[in-house]
């Protein structure tokens, strides 16, 4: 498609940025959608970090999502974050006003909670304890996430406990930590299993863990999505759970970025999965 010089412009910023899929999945919806419009990788250091976003109005783009090192780096040099983003403390959707001001939001929640409405439907929020590993960025916002829908119990598990600790006190709610050692027993009677860590991540070491103790009924989520079948939810597979990947999170996050830049509500569909997942 021939872009025109008023048509909307939006990307992503990291570093490095060649590893993001977003660029993939944005111009997938805009093909789909019939929109004149671009999505592009933006490759900003640290040091640029605050310059980059100040320069977003006057090269005209409509707002940049945000991947590492930049989602909490971000916050003080926005004019607005809203409570979801305060709350978590990270931004990683940003949206230019026509004024030029610079709002940020997070949207990894709402991908985290919508992601697993759609793939795991018979999940509920009253039936008992969820267990979370980690407690980085991505592991609060699943926390706020599940707080928010009163969930009976959440026990935080971190190979650092103190961090876990500052997790809980900054969320408050029914935050139970269990020592990282405890990891296989905490899953006894829960309904959910969350992985938020890079544990099982092309690259990273292994996440060891026997889902012994799960009820049948449980349900595995990683958030790892590279491999897309992580060695935990191959193994929860085998004992008969049902399971959640992580990629589903990154494309449902992407989806109010891309309404509020190009004004059309996307749709997560088999075939943007397969967009995303084929081989540039």
């Amino acid at each position: 498609m021939t872009q025109t010089s008023h048509a909307p412009l939006a990307g992503v910023m990291g570093w490095p940025i060649s590893h993001s899929l977003s660029p993939r999945l944005h111009s997938y919806w805009l093909k789909e959608n019939g929109i004149d419009g671009a999505y592009v990788p933006l490759p900003v250091s640290p040091d640029n970090l605050e310059h980059a976003l100040k320069a977003l109005p006057k090269l005209g783009f409509r707002g940049v999502n945000l991947t590492v090192p930049h989602k909490e780096a971000a916050v003080p040099f926005l004019d607005h974050v809203s409570d979801v983003a305060t709350r978590i403390g990270a931004v990683n959707t940003v949206f230019v006003s026509e004024d030029g001001t610079l709002s940020g939001t997070n949207t990894d929640a709402f991908g985290f909670l919508e992601n697993l409405r759609r793939n795991a439907p018979q999940w509920s929020e009253t039936k008992g304890p969820v267990v979370v590993l980690g407690a980085g960025g991505a592991a609060c916002a699943v926390v706020a996430a599940l707080l928010d829908l009163d969930v009976v119990e959440i026990r935080l598990l971190n190979r650092t406990t103190e961090k876990a600790h500052a997790l809980a006190e900054s969320l408050g709610g029914p935050i139970k930590i269990v020592e990282w050692s405890e990891r296989g027993e905490a899953l006894d009677g829960s309904t959910l299993l969350v992985n938020t860590t890079t544990l099982g991540m092309v690259g990273q070491p292994r996440l060891e863990l026997s889902l012994a103790a799960l009820p049948k009924s449980a349900i595995v989520y990683d958030l790892v999505y590279a491999p897309l079948e992580t060695e935990l939810l191959s193994a929860a597979r085998s004992l008969g759970l049902s399971t959640v990947d992580g990629l589903g999170m990154l494309l449902y996050q992407a989806a109010p970025g891309f309404e509020g830049w190009f004004g059309v509500q996307p749709i997560v569909t088999d075939g943007l999965r397969d967009a995303v997942l084929s081989t540039p």
